[in-house]
């Protein structure tokens, strides 16, 4: 049996840099998408809840927008 090393604690990407997620730098935003334009979980980013759920308003924001895309053929 394989023993497990502890995993290290994902530290949020928008608490870390002392910034909010924003609909216009969809460059970012895209960071936290899959190749298949979906909204990557929580679990996958390391965000906080909090930032989360910012993210996934801005995504939303900017896929309106034309910023990024709904989805990828």
């Amino acid at each position: 049996m394989a023993i497990k090393k502890p995993s290290r604690k994902k530290v949020c990407f928008y608490c870390e840099k002392k910034k909010e997620p924003n609909y216009k730098n969809y460059e970012e935003l895209r960071q936290f998408m899959t190749e298949r334009a979906r909204i990557k979980s929580r679990r996958q980013t390391g965000l906080c809840n909090k930032h989360q759920k910012q993210l996934a308003l801005h995504i939303k924001r900017a896929r309106q927008l034309a910023l990024l895309p709904y989805v990828v053929v």
